[in-house]
């Protein structure tokens, strides 16, 4: 297999950091991310050490904070000549009190949808030097669930519950999945696909700090006993970012058993992707290298 460099944001815990261990023993150039120097460099000495690759590397970014997001691109850029692999596992469901970043946007959208976009935007160009590249989201089953989106409130001003926020924020995100694709091919961009990902429940700490009320957070620790372990959810990412029978695959949606599954599609419309990629298009816009819109 021919090694890639690939970045993996959200990989120092959980999925993410399974992720890429996996793709560390394969041999690739692996980057990871946090937002903690010291349990970064910790990590990537752990995955270096268990794997004997000594291509780990890492970048440093709260991706609450559009400016980090646009920093950590520009140390990317200034190091690596190309990306073959971007995965955007980061990922957060959060407390029962709607919360807003410094850039003034609810943190579940900024961290699940508008993080993705503008990093996506950002390292487009390094995607595009690429001889095959590949970009990867994870979304969740929970998008069934998040009830019928107001396009006029992604703030969620109006009605913010934890479990809407985080349904909403990966059903826009399979929507704006769906609408890279159909650009990239529109443009005759044929070297980078971009699909997405569902790792299905499994036992990490995901939402484990997030205040969601005293019955919510009991249920979810019995549960969380009862669920697979980390590595079942991340084969899928694994399978999208290095196996040839998926090399030319785009716009399509995949389990956790890396089989291809439909999104929900009750309150899909071509009207409401557009909507929506407009909104990320202009909440981004400050920060955005433009590389998307000029695709």
């Amino acid at each position: 297999m021919e090694s890639k460099i690939i970045l993996i944001t959200g990989s120092t815990d959980g999925i993410g950091k399974i992720t890429a261990t996996e793709l560390a023993k394969q041999g690739h150039t692996v980057i990871i991310h946090g937002r903690n120097l010291e349990k970064a460099e910790k990590v990537r000495q752990e995955i270096q050490n268990q794997t004997g690759n000594p291509n780990v590397d890492f970048l440093i970014a709260d991706l609450l904070s559009m400016a980090e997001i646009k920093k950590m691109a520009e140390d990317f850029i200034i190091k690596y000549k190309h990306l073959d692999v971007l995965i955007n596992n980061a990922g957060a469901i959060f407390g029962k009190d709607r919360t807003v970043t410094k850039d003034g946007f609810e943190q579940t959208m900024m961290l699940n949808l508008l993080a993705p976009f503008l990093l996506t935007d950002l390292l487009m160009e390094s995607l595009q030097k690429s001889q095959s590249a590949r970009i990867i989201n994870l979304y969740s089953a929970m998008h069934r669930r998040a009830g019928k989106p107001d396009l006029n409130d992604f703030q969620l001003e109006k009605n913010y519950k934890t479990d809407r926020a985080y349904g909403l924020s990966k059903l826009y995100l399979v929507w704006t999945t769906k609408h890279l694709a159909r650009l990239l091919k529109a443009k005759g961009i044929n070297n980078i696909t971009v699909n997405a990902c569902h790792p299905g429940a499994v036992a990490t700490n995901f939402g484990q700090d997030a205040d969601k009320g005293f019955i919510i957070n009991l249920i979810f620790k019995v549960a969380l006993k009862l669920m697979p372990k980390p590595e079942t959810g991340a084969r899928t990412s694994i399978y999208l970012a290095t196996y040839q029978e998926v090399e030319n695959v785009s716009g399509q949606f995949f389990n956790q058993k890396m089989k291809f599954e439909k999104p929900d599609d009750k309150y899909y419309s071509l009207e409401n992707e557009q909507t929506v990629w407009e909104y990320c298009m202009k909440a981004t816009e400050k920060f955005r290298a433009n590389l998307i819109s000029a695709i």
